[in-house]
């Protein structure tokens, strides 16, 4: 089977900014994309981007799950990135129409249509090193995908980073592909010196995210995970789980988790972790790695909160359950 994300329909939504105006969208091919070697995002990296989520319903329907809060998002890093203003309705006519003409080959739960709008500066200017692109391109790929999790549940295994970030602080909240960059260095130094999964960046102790997920602590009835600042990136998928983990009836912290805390913490018979995100929605954490040492997280299985949350939004995305909080679209 195709590895998540590389195969791709064959047409893709697309709009242009000339400076002053967006040209109407338009479907074209989606196997290239023609830019300036000078183009802004090449250069200065202005760019960003969203995922999320198409699914089939047994009555038929396709259903995107929570496009509004991604487009919010989307507008938010494109902002951030002082890039031209998208249109939040145009690009969402744009995700509507591209996945109504691939409706056909939305996958069948647990699969699902992954949507990926890009939005990248195209204004051919090197010398803009400390200025905005003025010109752009927003494009929607999609992509289907089957379960993330089709070898079977397993527990990942973390690197506890005290020293670096994934990011500067001031970037965190922008949904960017040079924070995914930044990331990569140390994801694979940990991949080879410790056989980790992930970074868990914890700069000064203070327990953040990983290079491309959100980090959940489970405690008994409480889940703890840090609280929404500038400095790192709010997840759909994150809030969506601890929207959920209320409605359960669970304690929800969101505050400064100390590395100190977390390792006390999760040596608990029965303490989970998990990282969060639109690809895995929520992916168990087994093993801690600090200073040399392997900590379990709990008993270093896949934990049955974890599964229980997971299984209780997967539900509301596939239909099997009531959408209460409306996030749901249908195409």
């Amino acid at each position: 089977m195709a590895a998540f994300g590389t195969v791709f329909m064959p047409e893709m939504a697309i709009s242009w900014f000339d400076g002053s105006h967006w040209s109407p969208a338009e479907m074209v091919s989606s196997n290239s994309i023609q830019l300036h070697p000078g183009a802004h995002v090449l250069h200065y990296s202005s760019t960003c981007f969203e995922g999320l989520k198409a699914f089939r319903h047994t009555d038929g329907s396709i259903n995107i799950f929570r496009m509004d809060r991604n487009l919010e998002r989307f507008a938010q890093s494109s902002r951030l990135l002082t890039m031209p203003a998208i249109d939040k309705d145009a690009t969402a006519k744009m995700i509507l129409d591209a996945v109504a003409r691939f409706a056909d080959d939305v996958p069948e739960p647990p699969g699902s249509m992954y949507i990926r709008p890009t939005h990248i500066g195209t204004e051919p200017a090197i010398g803009k090193a400390a200025a905005p692109t003025q010109t752009s391109c927003q494009y929607i790929l999609l992509s289907p995908v089957g379960d993330y999790f089709s070898g079977g549940d397993t527990t990942l295994r973390l690197l506890l980073e005290e020293n670096g970030m994934r990011c500067a602080p001031h970037m965190g909240m922008t949904k960017s592909g040079g924070n995914y960059a930044s990331a990569l260095r140390p994801i694979m130094q940990a991949k080879q010196e410790v056989k980790a999964d992930q970074v868990l960046f914890c700069p000064n102790g203070d327990v953040q995210e990983t290079g491309a997920a959100n980090f959940l602590l489970i405690d008994g009835n409480e889940i703890i995970t840090k609280a929404l600042d500038d400095s790192f990136l709010h997840g759909v998928t994150r809030d969506s789980i601890l929207t959920i983990a209320r409605d359960m009836g669970m304690t929800v912290s969101e505050r400064q988790l100390t590395v100190a805390e977390l390792l006390e913490r999760a040596a608990k018979p029965g303490c989970e972790a998990a990282l969060s995100g639109t690809a895995a929605v929520l992916t168990s954490v087994g093993t801690l790695i600090h200073k040399g040492n392997e900590y379990k997280v709990g008993n270093g299985g896949v934990g049955s909160t974890t599964l229980k949350l997971r299984q209780a939004l997967n539900d509301i995305q596939w239909g099997k359950t009531e959408d209460t909080h409306g996030w749901l679209t249908r195409v």
